[in-house]
């Protein structure tokens, strides 16, 4: 396997932070700062240096290097494959909102991938629209849950305003990537890490409806929440990225971490990250 990364920072040109080498159609991740990925010229620009590329872009909350953890950049991941395969699928969102079927999207979207020695599926979705609790259920349901699938929503910094992907083609809205590795010789490993630590009393959740909260102990959630934040409240959405919830259900032990995507003022309510399953 060949790896090939480079950057891209606001009005300069790309860079290479690795050793420049030559791809045969590799696979190529973009993932950056949603204004940036907007920009007219930048698929040309990457295009031109992986001719033969296949580019899958997502953008971010933040972009990560092997050198460096950066904001307001795009960093770029070329890889070649020498013993494995991949196959890239996608989908465009195109229901209303209230409409969208998140669970039958990631089903469908496992199932357009060819099967035969499928090892694993790493996938680029929207963030804005699409719940990702019920996409990662209806791929896992695609394959009987005995198949590795691992990616992210995509992000926007701290303005939850609009998240972009695309394959082959300029970053837009609604669309969700999938890419399937294949062969024998291929072994994928993953892990998780969280350093938050609670604080405040536990309280029931009274009403909610999929991944929306609207009340706790009987009480409009987002009040509550403001309560807490205090000052800070006037900075929400962006604020409650340094203030999740901690969440736990009855039959289990180990608690969650939801983080808050968006808030409903009309409704007092708040929209949290999914949980994955």
């Amino acid at each position: 396997m060949k790896i090939v990364q480079l950057k891209k920072e606001k009005n300069k040109k790309l860079i290479y932070i690795s050793q420049k080498q030559k791809l045969n159609e590799p696979l190529v991740f973009v993932f950056g700062n949603r204004y940036m990925l907007q920009d007219d010229n930048i698929f040309k620009e990457i295009r031109d240096t992986f001719k033969n590329g296949h580019l899958v872009f997502g953008s971010t909350s933040g972009e990560i290097t092997s050198t460096s953890v950066d904001e307001e950049s795009i960093t770029i991941t070329a890889i070649e494959f020498e013993r494995s395969t991949f196959s890239i699928t996608n989908v465009s969102i195109k229901s209303t909102e209230s409409e969208i079927d998140s669970f039958k999207i990631g089903k469908d979207l496992i199932q357009k991938l060819p099967q035969e020695n499928l090892q694993y599926v790493f996938v680029v979705s929207d963030g804005s629209f699409i719940n990702g609790s019920q996409l990662a259920v209806g791929m896992n349901s695609a394959t009987e849950n005995n198949l590795l699938i691992t990616g992210a929503l995509c992000g926007d910094g701290s303005r939850f305003k609009t998240t972009l992907s695309s394959y082959n083609e300029k970053p837009k809205e609604r669309e969700i990537v999938a890419i399937g590795l294949y062969g024998d010789s291929l072994e994928v490993s993953f892990s998780t890490n969280g350093g938050w630590m609670p604080f405040g009393p536990e309280r029931v959740v009274t009403k909610s409806r999929s991944n929306i909260l609207y009340e706790l102990d009987g009480k409009p959630a987002l009040d509550l929440y403001k309560t807490y934040l205090g000052e800070k409240s006037k900075d929400l959405p962006g604020a409650a990225l340094l203030y999740p919830l901690k969440v736990k259900s009855f039959d289990e032990n180990k608690s969650i971490v939801r983080t808050i995507l968006n808030i409903n003022e009309e409704e007092n309510s708040m929209i949290l990250t999914p949980k994955y399953n």
